[in-house]
């Protein structure tokens, strides 16, 4: 027993695990080292077009967020500089994003005593979900992501975006104050708020988000690879926020406010706050939710580029550069980073070659909000000129750009668990708070795949005439059995143990058979869970006398029951020294001669060298 529980057999797997496919520390050093001019030039060209974006989307999601405009202008500018040093991937572009922001505001929206607070709990909630972020890429969650359905993405989207379009309504018709008092916290109370306050429209907001989504569409028609949006905003700035300062008509349109040098300053969580224990314990979920969206976007975004470069996509390597890059944007006054596929799909379009396009546009960010900041000291506050009711159009605009049809009609008409899916994790971000809707729909789609792989395929055998295995047909009966054949296929992780202990519990109740014969030669993913159903069935025969034999164990299911100790349980009875045994292992020579050896082992327990034999019915079997 001290050999079995020894610290090296517990360690060593533990040790392998963590040596295999590390996070790298230095991944910017080789990239530095193959650099050359050529690539400069590429990347220095893609640098501006994804810059021209960054800004004014930083600018959107921040409002969304309902946060002051620098945290996104500065997450922008961070986030690209800090990723791409330690980024498995060479063009993705991370910064703030749609699906985060609003998970953010939806938050906030909801717990009215911390929303006094916002900007003095957006640090700590951020390095919250840079520390998640950390820890995951470390335990390698990444590879995890997979089993989260798309639909689960898909139906979240969705349903943000609805909300976005809702939220922004607001801004457009310039009734945001009104709405405010009623105090919304989702979708349909949010409905009803708009609805109440609608009579206070003001025309001159409403006119101007209309010109400001038909000048998007249209430039998005007429020409689509040209960054629309940033256009877009500076054309109706430049015309409408002129006319808003020029006072008469115009003068009570609502716009930004400008930012200073001040705002641009780091901020840091508040370590010494009495009540920091009681922060990180409210925040605690929605930073776990947003670390697991945008780890999940990242992951979505990264293979989706990848599919298009012949890059491999390293998971957990990106993780890890999205934690970084949030711990950064936490000291510095950011908001929560994420991978973005726009501006990541741009920076590839633009010629990119390099994660150092990345680290140029971020640059090329700062810059330009330090520009901005120290304009006002001149008298020139650009930002005073955005018109709130056109950027929320133009978020009106991205949102609906979310939405994505031909996914949601994939999604329905693919099967029935993936409309469920998709169909429940929509409804549960109309419903409920962003940050727990998502687990809802992760929670329900786990749950399908789990019912799905829980079930192992149970098969009657028997051997024909020529001494060869084969699937025994329904119509043939064996009377009086002595010995059974179970084949069984498919997973035996934790999820399939129960029905795997009630299909065989079935058969040995049969007080005529004496020898079960399990042939678990695909059988996958064994665990303690049905280990230790397998001990209790071992147990339960033996204890009125009779027999389990296990044959066709491939080397995974022997070392899974020689490290739990059930091994030992299994060869009890058997001399080895004589060259018995109770487990035949699994011969790729000879697939069936494991069972054969089972057989003559049931007849030498059974006291004779012949024996009637009865293969498994399994009932359910259709």
């Amino acid at each position: 027993m001290s050999k079995l529980f020894s610290p090296s057999k517990i360690f060593r797997p533990i040790r392998k695990y963590f040596e295999g496919d590390s996070i790298d520390l230095f991944a910017v050093v080789g990239p530095i080292k193959r650099y050359t001019r050529e690539k400069f030039r590429a990347d220095m060209g893609a640098a501006p077009n994804v810059a021209l974006l960054s800004i004014p989307q930083g600018i959107a999601y921040a409002a969304i967020a309902e946060l002051p405009i620098a945290f996104g202008i500065i997450c922008s500018a961070i986030a690209s500089i800090v990723a791409p040093v330690f980024a498995g991937s060479r063009h993705t572009i991370l910064g703030p994003t749609n699906a985060t922001a609003f998970m953010l505001f939806s938050f906030f929206a909801a717990q009215p005593e911390l929303a006094a607070r916002e900007t003095e709990l957006i640090p700590l909630l951020v390095m919250l979900v840079g520390i998640f972020c950390l820890i995951g890429a470390v335990f390698k969650v990444a590879d995890l992501l997979q089993y989260v359905s798309r639909s689960v993405l898909v139906g979240y989207l969705t349903g943000a975006a609805v909300l976005i379009i809702a939220n922004q309504l607001k801004h457009i018709f310039g009734i945001s104050a009104e709405v405010a008092v009623f105090e919304p916290k989702n979708f349909v109370s949010l409905v009803g708020a708009l609805a109440q306050s609608i009579t206070a429209t003001q025309w001159q907001s409403l006119l101007v988000g209309l010109v400001s989504l038909l000048l998007y569409f249209s430039l998005q028609k007429f020409r689509p690879k040209w960054p629309n949006f940033s256009i877009a905003l500076v054309v109706i700035s430049a015309s409408f926020g002129y006319l808003i300062h020029a006072g008469g008509v115009f003068a009570d349109t609502a716009t930004f406010r400008t930012f200073s040098l001040a705002d641009l300053a780091p901020r840091i969580p508040n370590f010494g706050s009495g009540h920091l224990f009681e922060d990180v314990s409210s925040l605690m979920a929605v930073a776990f939710a947003i670390a697991f969206l945008a780890c999940l976007e990242n992951t979505v975004m990264a293979k989706s580029i990848a599919s298009r470069t012949g890059d491999r996509a390293e998971v957990n390597q990106d993780m890890f550069a999205v934690g970084a890059a949030n711990l950064a944007s936490a000291f510095t006054g950011g908001m929560p980073a994420s991978g973005s596929l726009t501006r990541s799909v741009l920076n590839y379009t633009s010629g990119a070659i390099t994660r150092f396009a990345s680290i140029y546009s971020g640059l090329m960010v700062l810059v330009a909000a330090l520009i901005i900041a120290w304009l006002p000291n001149f008298g020139i506050a650009l930002i005073d000129y955005v018109p709130k009711s056109a950027l929320a159009a133009l978020i009106v605009a991205i949102a609906i750009g979310i939405i994505n049809p031909a996914n949601i009609r994939i999604c329905l008409r693919s099967t029935p668990d993936d409309a469920v899916v998709l169909v429940t994790t929509f409804i549960s971000t109309l419903i409920a708070p962003l940050h727990v809707a998502i687990f809802i729909g992760v929670a329900l789609s786990i749950t399908l795949f789990l019912r799905r792989a829980s079930r192992p395929h149970l098969v009657e055998y028997e051997f024909s005439d020529e001494g060869e295995l084969r699937e025994l047909g329904e119509k043939r009966k064996r009377p009086n059995p002595a010995i059974s054949i179970v084949h069984v296929e498919g997973d035996l992780f934790f999820g399939a143990a129960e029905l795997f202990r009630n299909q065989l519990q079935r058969t040995a109740a049969d007080p005529s058979l004496h020898i079960l014969i399990l042939r678990l030669k695909n059988a996958r993913h064994l665990d303690a869970t049905s280990v230790l159903a397998l001990e209790e069935l071992i147990k339960f025969m033996r204890s009125d006398g009779r027999h389990v034999l296990i044959s066709g164990a491939p080397r995974e299911v022997y070392k899974v029951l020689k490290n739990s100790g059930v091994l030992e349980i299994v060869q009890e009875g058997a001399d080895r020294s004589k060259g018995e045994s109770n487990i035949f292992l699994y011969r790729a020579s000879n697939p069936n001669i494991a069972t054969r050896d089972a057989l003559k082992r049931a007849q030498q327990l059974l006291g004779g060298e012949k024996a009637d034999i009865r293969i498994f019915y399994d009932p359910n079997k259709k």
